[in-house]
């Protein structure tokens, strides 16, 4: 996936990214919930300005926004250019499933092991070294989705302002979502 693919609307990004795949360092899978999030946005990052921790999102379209969230866990986002970015909720594990069992130090079920934003994370081996790193190269690699996938929308979750903006994005019956799936729309 190039650089253009990026550097669109962020809701279009965010339902785009569904059914694609992703890898880092070969270990991913098909992205399966996404949320959008942009400058005008008060649930965004990006609401009040660039700083130190944003600074990905107001660069080039095509960068990777990492950041650390309770002191615990850390979040992938893509950036879209302007202070916009999607964030990777979850993902169906298909390439490096030992190695993220072995990342997570779980028996858990498969479907669970990237149903969560950290939860991708850890088990991807994303931290902040790979804060603005860029999404077209290694160790980034991307499959496009080969047919248009069934696509369900709802508000987003974790968040306590504009919780209500339906950009939430997720595969329709998937069993790897972090939350259950709103109504298909």
């Amino acid at each position: 996936m190039n650089r253009a693919f990026f550097a669109r609307d962020v809701v279009t990004v965010a339902r785009a990214l569904i059914g694609v795949t992703m890898t880092v360092d070969g270990v991913g899978g098909t992205i399966v919930e996404t949320e959008a999030y942009d400058a005008n946005d008060p649930a965004s990052h990006s609401f009040s300005g660039p700083g130190v921790r944003n600074a990905a999102m107001f660069g080039p379209a095509a960068a990777a926004y990492v950041y650390r969230i309770y002191g615990l866990h850390h979040c992938l986002n893509v950036t879209c250019g302007n202070g916009a970015a999607v964030l990777i909720r979850a993902l169906v594990p298909t390439d490096g499933v030992e190695m993220m069992r072995m990342r997570r130090t779980t028996t858990q079920a498969e479907a669970l092991l990237c149903a969560g934003p950290g939860r991708l994370c850890k088990a991807l081996g994303v931290d902040l070294s790979l804060n603005n790193a860029p999404l077209d190269r290694a160790p980034f690699a991307w499959r496009d989705r080969t047919a248009e996938p069934p696509i369900a929308t709802g508000p987003r979750i974790g968040i306590t302002r504009a919780s209500e903006v339906p950009w939430r994005f997720v595969l329709a019956g998937s069993p790897s979502l972090s939350r259950p799936a709103p109504k298909v729309r």
